[in-house]
């Protein structure tokens, strides 16, 4: 037994470093659609990952990282909290692909000598990440796709790899039909990067303010 535990743990592992962590950035909603945008952060680097999510999972990663008391358990905390009870720790969430402008994530919980992956919307995941406190993961091609830094020079938005890479698209600029399509997810996004803060109350904010979440 001892012997398949340190398999399935050097597996995890290895899995992992070739992972990149993110962090929560903020919660923000959009000032053009009044969408929630959760915003992820390369760790060490000025690349993001936005992912659209609805305003409950919005609510419930906010309530968490404001340790905002609650009189009873909220959904993922129930799930958390079952997860506990049965014996399973969770022990890291990656948000894993993004197929035809949906991204998929998973949880990744140990039981026993077990490791069990749980396939999972991304909101989902990082509520559960933020309740108990493991680390963020992105695969390293849904950032090649779907990673978002501005440009120091002009300040635009820019979807691509390292700074190093072939040069990137810009927000705005002219973008090719197959690469257009894949990233079609993120183009008012790009575009427009018009983007408020969301407040503890759910109302929108001018950009500048205080976000309800940081890293």
């Amino acid at each position: 037994m001892a012997l398949r535990i340190t398999s399935c743990l050097l597996f995890v592992e290895l899995e992992v470093c070739n992972m990149m962590e993110l962090v929560i950035d903020s919660i923000r909603v959009s000032l053009l659609n009044h969408q929630r945008v959760v915003i992820l952060k390369q760790k060490d680097t000025e690349r993001y990952l936005p992912i659209w999510i609805g305003p409950p999972e919005a609510d419930a990663i906010a309530v968490r990282l404001q340790e905002v008391s609650v009189p009873r358990p909220l959904t993922h905390d129930l799930m958390h909290n079952c997860i506990k009870s049965l014996g399973g720790t969770i022990d890291h969430i990656v948000v894993s692909s993004m197929e035809n402008d949906t991204y998929f994530a998973t949880i990744v919980v140990r039981l026993g000598d077990k490791t069990v992956e749980i396939d999972a919307r991304p909101s989902d995941a990082l509520a559960l990440a933020v309740r108990a406190n493991v680390q963020i993961f992105a695969a390293p091609e849904v950032m090649e796709k779907c990673g978002v830094r501005l440009d120091k020079d002009s300040g635009l938005a820019v979807v691509g790899t390292d700074e190093d890479a072939n040069p990137p698209t810009k927000a705005g600029g002219p973008v090719g039909e197959e690469e257009r399509e894949r990233l079609s997810v993120f183009s008012d996004f790009i575009e427009s990067l018009d983007i408020g803060d969301l407040d503890s109350d759910g109302e929108s904010k001018p950009e500048g303010d205080e976000p309800v979440a940081g890293d």
